[in-house]
């Protein structure tokens, strides 16, 4: 696939302390998980290729376009959609009124054809019976669609996502799946989440960022394969292990370095993501 969006270097500090230390990568269509524990740098990072926050360091392209140039940030800005972790809504507009007047913002200047627009997002994330009702009257889960229907609204051609499935219960949860996997067919979606069950579901790519480095780049089945042999089960607590909880069946599931003569079990995503944030290594797979 032909890469686009491409990162080098990317540093931003806040008070001296950098929230993103060098991050270097690239994107290609699909959806691309990004995860990492709190204070990692993922919401940063989004911020600086959403064109919200300039990096002290670095630079990054968007389909070829420099956002560092004013016509290249306009040119970026044009085909992105960006949907932030805390959406700003005003709670007396109707989901239709929102999702308008982001539409406005992305020169969507023709009243006609800007209003079908808005119906067929709304519609697409499945809020067409409500988008005469006003958001502070919806539920989160709607308004957490009405935020992803302005977000997709000109057809961009990079969605950023910022943990856009929090909060949603797993009825919400899918539908969402549904919607982010349709998105990234014909576009790049960067995907930012503390759940590692959907980018197992949703991500042909995962990016690991911890301290503000990049710890691990690569597929999710790699990413699971980093555990392989490193999980085990047993009937106490093993206190050598890097994380351990008991089970619904009473027995310990454990992931680490297992004894000799362990009970192995069939690593998970998560078991892997566990492991590569124990490390100081980074593993960055061929695109």
């Amino acid at each position: 696939m032909n890469t686009t969006v491409s990162a080098a270097g990317l540093t931003v500090r806040y008070g001296g302390t950098p929230a993103l230390d060098g991050v270097t990568l690239s994107l290609t269509d699909g959806v691309t998980g990004l995860l990492g524990p709190n204070g990692a740098g993922k919401t940063t990072l989004l911020k600086v290729l959403a064109t919200a926050v300039p990096p002290d360091a670095g630079a990054f392209t968007v389909h070829g376009e420099d956002p560092a140039t004013p016509a290249g940030r306009l040119a970026v800005r044009r085909s992105l959609g960006y949907l932030p972790q805390t959406p700003g809504f005003h709670p007396d507009f109707t989901a239709f009124e929102f999702v308008d007047y982001v539409a406005i913002l992305k020169e969507l200047t023709d009243q006609g054809g800007r209003h079908r627009e808005v119906r067929r997002v709304l519609d697409q994330v499945g809020l067409a019976d409500v988008r005469g009702r006003r958001i502070k009257r919806l539920s989160g889960g709607m308004r957490q669609r009405v935020a992803l229907a302005a977000a997709l609204v000109g057809g961009p051609r990079f969605l950023v996502l910022d943990e856009p499935t929090v909060g949603l219960d797993p009825e919400q949860r899918m539908r969402f799946r549904e919607l982010i996997a349709e998105a990234g067919e014909d576009r790049t979606v960067l995907l930012s989440t503390h759940q590692t069950e959907d980018v197992a579901m949703l991500c042909n790519r995962v990016i690991v960022l911890a301290e503000g480095r990049v710890r691990y780049d690569g597929t999710p089945a790699g990413l699971t394969a980093r555990a392989a042999g490193r999980v085990w089960s047993s009937t106490e607590r093993a206190p050598g292990a890097r994380a351990g909880w008991r089970t619904g069946t009473g027995t310990f599931r454990n992931v680490g370095d297992p004894p000799t003569g362990a009970d192995l079990l069939e690593p998970t995503l998560e078991d892997g993501y566990l492991l590569v944030l124990d490390t100081d290594e980074t593993e960055v797979a061929a695109a």
